[in-house]
């Protein structure tokens, strides 16, 4: 099983405690009915209680002006409640559950103990900016949460339906399998099919990253998501609105915010540990000078260890570091990658090994026909078994066998046995055949010419009755971007490595013309799994990018496992860590990239805030910073972090 996964599972607490830390910044973003607010309802609260204390301190300082003693009192009283109010309750919650060590509680603590010394506006000022942060934050990690939503969140909220030769508009979920829809220019598709019309052109940005117009011709897949570009087109639908792929991306997204990186596990563990080792320094601040001080005074020791406690509070880092991963997120979602966790944008920039399926994934995956060599048998008859039989397979390969025999192919096959890595078995019209690759007819002692296994194409040999009857070779295509993405793998020094279940020699042919390190053709699905497990066992950090059922295993086994999300099947895509919508090799390289922009950003986020905090803790230790600079520090970090975190969702690769 994969590393990562092995981890996720040891540390489900770690994630439960790591995920309670952020939800206390989440604590009111939904009311009873299930709206999402602004985070902090009561933000025009903040905003009275700063202009009471505005009032108050130009008052204080401008006009030298002072309030007797209790009226003085009253007014910031009034000021900290309204403006801390949320602050106060969220301790007073925690503190039943005997959770102290918290910044609810710390901010608690430090504003009440300026009030007791006299310090009343500055443990208004305290509150207050505090409570501002905060709610800047909330409203930062909600706006990012919406915005990945809002980008993938498609989904017409009405279809057009063909019913009884009328048309009728309809809500998608009421649609059923084989219904025929109808989409007009500029529409939005509303669920998976198959084209009825004879073809259309389609925008497919939403779903892969790219705007390019897309023609489709009949027959082809439709998905969720597409724009309609030209022409009144009728779709068959072929899943249920819940089961399109553009549902299952959303399913995907939506889930990815709440697996957390190794990164936000450490956070918040150090934030566990950290937060009371504070607050045994704060006491300690406060009452360890009166054995060494000679004119102790305690109120100036009690000020420095508020001062200590506030400039303490981690809300800077457990927010500002989810939010750099939400922005990561979003960055590759506008790029048609879906990350399925923070978790696997860290893996991805640690990887050194790129590993890579051949068909769909370096290459097109659509074959066509080349050449039909025959042996006592017609060319004819011998397409027409051959895609009888294929009808029964997925194969890209299979495919270009039934297109090349279009209307020829008539019959049925019986008794279909699939044999990973070999081909089909079948009875056509009481007739036993074999189609696939020539390790398929030896299995079955099969005797074939020689020249067959020296053939650099694809090929798919044919057997009737036990009797060698002819074969027929295809041809694939590279993909156009394939030798840029290996390049610039080159360039980021990680090794490549081709992994095919198609012959040597074609394998050969394909990695010469890309420039692969390694290449490994006629391999059955365990043998790509014992290629990767080598690999690993070097203790390379491990990419693997495929698209087939059969790359499923090994998309399992790889630390990263990559997936091809346009034409791979559902089980590769439902195991992979990483989703390509759009087939192309060259955003293996741009999840890469991302990673590492995500993880830069975390980390300048941590050390911004860890330099600040020590050098404030240092200076309100020894006196010379008051609650004012604690405040605005503390405030201005978080807020500095956010704007940077914020900065990951307008960066373009």
């Amino acid at each position: 099983m994969k590393d990562h996964k092995q981890s996720e599972q040891q540390s489900d607490e770690e994630n439960k405690i790591a995920t309670s830390n952020t939800e206390e910044h989440d604590h009111d973003d939904h009311n009873h009915d299930g709206k999402e607010t602004s985070g902090w309802k009561s933000h025009w609260q903040l905003l009275v209680s700063l202009s009471i204390l505005i009032i108050m301190l130009t008052l204080e300082f401008g006009f030298k002006y002072k309030t007797a003693f209790p009226i003085d009192l009253i007014i910031y009283l009034t000021a900290f409640l309204l403006g801390g109010y949320n602050v106060l309750f969220m301790a007073f919650t925690k503190a039943k559950h005997f959770d102290f060590f918290n910044e609810f509680f710390l901010m608690s603590v430090a504003t009440i103990g300026a009030f007791t010394i006299g310090s009343y506006s500055e443990g208004v000022a305290v509150m207050i900016f505090y409570s501002i942060g905060e709610w800047f934050q909330d409203s930062a990690v909600n706006r990012a949460k919406r915005s990945i939503k809002a980008l993938l969140d498609i989904r017409p909220d009405e279809v057009t339906v063909i019913r009884n030769g009328n048309t009728q508009v309809v809500n998608p979920k009421d649609i059923v399998v084989d219904e025929i829809i109808q989409v007009k220019p500029g529409e939005k598709v509303a669920l998976d099919g198959e084209l009825v019309s004879t073809s259309a052109s389609f925008n497919t940005a939403a779903l892969t990253g790219e705007s390019r117009p897309d023609t489709k011709s009949k027959g082809e897949k439709v998905f969720a998501g597409m724009i309609n570009l030209n022409t009144v087109t009728e779709i068959q639908v072929k899943s249920l609105f819940k089961d399109s792929k553009l549902s299952k991306i959303l399913e995907m997204v939506q889930d990815a915010t709440a697996r957390k990186s190794q990164t936000q596990l450490f956070i918040s563990r150090f934030a566990k540990v950290y937060t009371p080792i504070v607050f045994v320094l704060a006491i300690g601040v406060c009452l360890l000078p009166y054995f060494f001080v000679s004119d102790y005074v305690f109120n100036d020791w009690f000020y420095r260890a508020l001062v200590f406690l506030v400039i303490s509070c981690p809300c800077a880092l457990v927010v500002s570091i989810p939010l750099g991963y939400f922005g990561g997120i979003g960055l590759a979602s506008r790029n048609g990658i879906l990350f399925k966790g923070s978790n696997y944008l860290d893996v991805v920039t640690k990887v050194n090994s790129v590993v890579m399926d051949k068909t769909g994934t370096l290459t097109k995956g659509v074959f066509k026909v080349q050449q039909v060599v025959t042996n006592d048998i017609e060319e004819k008859e011998l397409i027409r078994i051959t895609s009888v039989i294929e009808k029964n397979s997925t194969h890209p390969v299979a495919k270009a066998v039934v297109e090349h025999a279009g209307e020829n192919a008539n019959g049925k096959a019986d008794n279909i046995e699939e044999i990973a890595g070999h081909g089909l078995k079948g009875v056509v019209e009481g007739k036993t055949v074999l189609a696939g690759n020539a390790k398929l007819l030896k299995k079955f002692n099969v005797a074939y010419p020689a020249e067959i296994e020296a053939l650099i194409d694809t090929v798919v040999v044919v057997a009737v009755n036990e009797k060698y009857a002819g074969y027929i070779t295809i041809a694939d295509e590279i993909k156009e971007d394939a030798k840029q993405a290996i390049e610039s793998l080159h360039k980021l020094n990680i090794k490549t490595v081709m992994l095919s279940g198609d012959k040597q020699s074609v394998v050969d042919k394909v990695s010469k013309a890309l420039g692969i390190d390694n290449a490994f053709g006629d391999l059955l699905p365990e043998g790509k799994v014992e290629k990767v497990q080598a690999l690993k066992n070097e203790k390379r950090i491990i990419a693997f990018v495929g698209d087939g059922v059969n790359d499923a295993p090994v998309v399992a086994l790889a630390d990263a496992g990559i997936a091809m999300g346009g034409l791979g099947s559902d089980a590769t895509i439902e195991t992979a860590d990483i989703v390509i919508q759009n087939d192309q090799p060259s955003k293996i390289v741009s999840a890469i990239k991302i990673g590492k922009i995500t993880r830069s950003i975390v980390w300048q986020n941590i050390t911004l805030a860890m330099v600040v905090k020590v050098a404030v803790l240092v200076l309100g230790a020894g006196g010379i910073a008051t609650l004012w600079e604690a405040v605005i520090a503390d405030v201005g970090v978080a807020l500095l972090a956010i704007l940077n975190a914020v900065r990951i969702q307008r960066m373009k690769l």
